[in-house]
């Protein structure tokens, strides 16, 4: 189905403004995930970086919200009843790129906890490689969406799961870490954060292997024989 939609939106039909705004929102969050990680693990904090990140925020809720008038408006017009499921596909995705958005921005909102800078260590060492992994899947992302690539989606999902085990077994360790309150807080704040945004970039990508009923789920067995 995700083929058909992608094949809608590039033609002249009226959805098609509606994708260029969900592209926009994955364009935005992405900026917005990028900057928070560098903001959270002690680079660029200026008031002005900051700002951006919220200014941000509101142009992809604004998006989201826009994305859903144009909709409801779409399928309130006569024989647009065989668009609902892409529709209803486009609602369910333009929620997930919103909330990357609340994320991301909370992410860059950790440096308020701690004001030193994060102990040089093999936590947060490890830390910064789930970092570079959720940054990679988001990158990845909006390519595989496109392409509607399959194989692809089905890879970076794995690496998605893959992340967000290592994110609850990265919190235990925090947990056992023997750093003070500030410390522990920001770096279980981070890694849920990484965490969550990690899983609605998967929340995208299942709409590449899963029918419309099945996105958000991506059960192995399920992806070895969901049709495209």
């Amino acid at each position: 189905m995700l083929r058909a939609l992608l094949g809608i939106l590039r033609t002249h039909d009226p959805l098609q403004a509606i994708g260029e705004r969900f592209a926009r929102m994955l364009k935005l969050t992405l900026e917005m995930t990028l900057s928070a990680g560098n903001i959270a693990f002690g680079g660029d904090a200026t008031p002005e970086s900051r700002t951006r990140i919220y200014d941000l925020d509101v142009e992809v809720n604004q998006l989201e919200r826009s994305i859903r008038k144009r909709i409801v408006a779409h399928l309130s017009i006569p024989g647009s009843r065989v668009d609902v499921p892409y529709c209803l596909l486009l609602m369910s995705l333009a929620k997930d790129v919103e909330r990357l958005g609340d994320y991301a921005k909370n992410l860059s909102e950790v440096v308020d906890v701690r004001d030193a800078p994060l102990p040089d260590d093999e936590v947060v060492g490890e830390l910064r490689e789930i970092r570079r992994g959720v940054e990679a899947a988001f990158q990845a992302a909006a390519h595989i969406f496109e392409a509607s690539d399959r194989e692809q989606a089905m890879q970076m999902i794995q690496h998605g799961r893959d992340m967000a085990h290592r994110c609850d077994a990265l919190i235990t360790r925090i947990g056992r870490g023997g750093y003070d309150g500030e410390t522990t807080t920001a770096l279980v704040l981070a890694t849920r954060f990484y965490k969550r945004i990690g899983g609605h970039v998967m929340n995208i990508l299942s709409s590449v292997v899963m029918p419309l009923h099945k996105i958000d789920y991506y059960d192995e067995d399920e992806l070895a024989v969901s049709p495209e």
